[in-house]
């Protein structure tokens, strides 16, 4: 049977890509280790892996693998990841499709869609009926967006509902999407609401509070609200601060550059606590 396997290097996602015949179905799985949908995701695609054959370039079937966003960006950068969990199908080094959020049923039918042309050669059509239901997930909004509720490098939430539901009303979408929101600033102890993302900013503030957090050594999940326009436009209201970035601390605004500048200038020590190294010297 498949497992899912841990990628420990791009080296290592390399070997596995050739290792694998042009037929098989590769699914990648993006996590951080600390954010909470991601333990549920993992879950439910162990136990997607233990109903298929293991895919060699002699067998081909279904491959799983487990790749930490944080600490191999240049993968999750290759294949568009701006939130977590989040979940690529591949073949022959084709995306098939992307899944971003913690959608368990939406990520099972896309598994079992696409492992249709492998399961017939490897041997595993009988399979499907047997996957046990992944675990409780309660499904998205089908007016929600597409793009996931999910911070990137670190962190969160699920996507489209899998079955057709009744039309929100306004205020029945506001009020999902403030939900939605009040989770997503809470997804990491620091979090960073930018334009673009840590290695490739889109705008000159987000590029300097990302270099601000970096040389303080704080460990922070970051969003790239560029990738999803209700997350953008609502969190304007929500916080009721109309700029980004917006930099959230232990689920409360502290503000935009500017804030944060002021905020360390009072206190320097003022994210201390988040620093998971030294902070560089001034005169680095």
């Amino acid at each position: 049977m498949s497992t899912l396997r841990e990628i420990t290097s791009e080296s290592d996602f390399t070997s596995h890509l050739s290792s694998l015949a042009p037929s098989s179905l590769l699914v990648a799985f993006f996590h951080t280790p600390w954010a909470a949908p991601c333990t549920q995701m993992r879950t439910v695609l162990s136990t997607l892996a233990g109903a298929y054959p293991a895919a060699t370039q002699e067998s081909p079937s279904v491959s799983f693998v487990s790749i930490n966003a944080e600490e191999l960006p240049d993968i999750s950068e290759e294949y568009d990841v701006t939130a977590v969990p989040f979940v690529v199908l591949l073949r022959d080094g084709k995306v098939l499709e992307s899944i971003s959020g913690s959608d368990a049923v939406k990520v099972r039918d896309a598994v079992e869609r696409h492992a249709g042309a492998t399961s017939a050669a490897g041997g595993a059509e009988g399979t499907k009926a047997s996957i046990p239901p992944p675990l409780s997930a309660v499904p998205r909004d089908a007016t929600a967006d597409s793009h996931a509720t999910a911070t990137e490098a670190p962190v969160t939430n699920g996507t489209a509902a899998a079955a057709p539901q009744q039309q929100q009303t306004p205020e029945q979408a506001k009020e999902a999407l403030f939900a939605r929101l009040a989770e997503l600033v809470k997804a990491a102890p620091v979090m960073l609401f930018m334009k673009g993302t840590p290695s490739v900013p889109q705008c000159g503030f987000s590029r300097q509070l990302v270099t601000i957090l970096r040389e303080h050594g704080v460990k922070y999940g970051f969003f790239n609200i560029l990738a999803d326009e209700d997350v953008r436009q609502g969190l304007k209201e929500f916080a009721d601060w109309p700029t980004f970035p917006q930099l959230w601390v232990k689920g409360e605004l502290v503000g935009g550059l500017d804030i944060v500048k002021e905020e360390l200038a009072a206190n320097p020590d003022f994210l201390k606590e988040f620093a998971v190294k030294p902070a560089s010297s001034a005169a680095a």
